[in-house]
């Protein structure tokens, strides 16, 4: 079976530094089924693409004691597709070849772990059986955010009233980053494939909860993923599901609500896109010191907490429902600053920052009390950086849910479009002494623009 993946964004060949593996050489790793290697077809500037190719050695795997039991026909063991097709041993060899950048690690270009790039992942083949065939491989990877593309076959070109093969090649396209891309193989691999080469118990569990963190519990189809990835076996999927509900999936009364705009938004991730964008001008800013304006359930802080370039964070809301969810979900670092306040009084608790982050918070303030915000965050707390993410009214005709005109939230107050936000964004720069930039953030329509858009507010010294 072969992984390949690809990046287009300058310099591309830095994502030699994201794998671990040198481009310029051809690299052999013995695992216990079999041996991968990795290789570099193309290498350059604008464009970098790695391949991991695995082989699987069906007659080792055998002799094994551990190997799974015959099934079905009695040479099933030695008459399969195991070589071939992407499987656990696929999330295996990932794990032990391109194991720091899964977990999200580069020692020579720390920077580059957490920035969103252009990538392209192929995987050949993998399995999805005719009654759910290409449709299954939408529905599994396009709310993740891929822009996803298979190519079925024919079981025999000679035999075509045999039909179609249920095997595909698998192609997944994205911006964002590469520890989120392998830990979608990772997981996906095996809940295609439906089945592991291996036993699975309570570590597994902890697995499938490490590697699915901040989009398993959002997923659609949760509930097929998590019991396929346990091999159906019901006391571990139950355990697992229990906990994704409990931590990620069933939010305080008063944060309900966020499904309903998260739900229009799911299939292209805009979520996700939207923290890449402001943590990408965080440290490009160079930021030590951030505070989350509106942080809810905690979300965005929970991806910087492990990251050792904040050295102070802190998450402020009017919900106390809502903190106390963030504070669960902070539990392990008692670092973080959290507490309850308005974003339209004076506080001095928002000062001392070097960046503060209001991402889609402002159309819940009522229009006659956005002027108290601006001097709240501008004039009094005056941090650095400030960046406020918010909807783009013009892009909402594109959600097949909302009639024309219709709010993308019914907590929203209002929302501007393209031309209002840019108005109001440079009159409070111009009021407060800030320089302002703008940003789209997801697939930019010709005629819409983008879902949401992104003002960099920069003070002049």
């Amino acid at each position: 079976m072969i992984l390949t993946i690809a990046s287009k964004t300058g310099p591309a060949s830095d994502l030699g530094y994201l794998l671990h593996k040198n481009p310029s050489s051809v690299q052999s790793f013995d695992l216990s089924f079999g041996k991968a290697q990795v290789f570099y077809p193309e290498s350059n500037e604008d464009y970098c693409r790695c391949a991991l190719v695995l082989e699987v050695d069906s007659l080792a795997l055998c002799r094994q004691a551990s190997a799974n039991k015959s099934t079905g026909f009695a040479l099933s063991q030695y008459v399969n597709d195991r070589p071939y097709c992407a499987s656990s041993f696929l999330s295996v060899a990932i794990a032990q070849v391109f194991g720091s950048a899964l977990a999200g690690r580069s020692k020579e270009r720390p920077e580059l772990v957490e920035q969103a790039l252009d990538l392209c992942a192929t995987v050949d083949v993998v399995y999805s059986p005719s009654e759910t065939g290409e449709q299954l491989l939408h529905d599994i990877f396009a709310p993740l955010g891929y822009s996803v593309k298979t190519k079925g076959y024919v079981l025999d070109q000679r035999f075509p009233d045999w039909g179609k093969s249920p095997y595909y090649s698998l192609q997944l396209e994205a911006k964002t980053t590469l520890s989120s891309l392998l830990s979608h193989i990772y997981v996906l691999a095996p809940v295609l494939d439906n089945d592991k080469h291996y036993q699975v118990d309570t570590a597994e569990v902890e697995k499938l909860l490490r590697h699915g963190a901040g989009w398993l519990a959002g997923h659609p189809l949760k509930e097929l993923i998590t019991r396929r990835y346990l091999r159906h076996r019901r006391h571990l999927s139950d355990m697992a599901l229990a906990r994704l509900t409990e931590g990620e999936n069933q939010p305080l009364d008063d944060e309900a609500d966020e499904k309903e705009e998260s739900s229009l938004e799911e299939r292209i991730s805009l979520n996700e896109m939207r923290h890449n964008a402001v943590l990408n001008c965080l440290l490009e800013a160079q930021a030590k010191r951030v505070i989350d304006l509106g942080c809810g359930e905690g979300r965005f802080l929970r991806s910087l907490a492990d990251d050792k370039r904040f050295e102070r964070l802190a998450g402020m809301d009017v919900s106390s429902r809502a903190l106390a969810s963030a504070a669960k979900r902070l539990r392990q670092n008692d670092a973080v600053e959290l507490f309850q306040g308005s974003l339209t009084y004076k506080d001095k608790r928002l000062k001392g920052f070097d960046a503060a982050t209001c991402i889609e918070v402002i159309e819940h303030i009522d229009g006659n009390r956005l002027d108290a915000f601006s001097q709240v965050v501008f004039r009094q707390a005056r941090p650095g950086l400030v960046i406020v993410t918010t909807p783009n009214i013009e892009y909402n005709v594109r959600f097949a849910a909302l009639a024309n005109g219709k709010l993308r939230h019914r907590d929203h107050r209002f929302e501007f479009n393209r031309e209002q936000f840019q108005n109001w964004c440079q009159e409070q720069a111009q009021r407060f002494g800030y320089n302002v930039t703008f940003q789209p953030i997801g697939l930019v329509d010709e005629e819409v623009g983008a879902p949401t858009q992104m003002g960099v507010f920069k003070i002049v010294r």
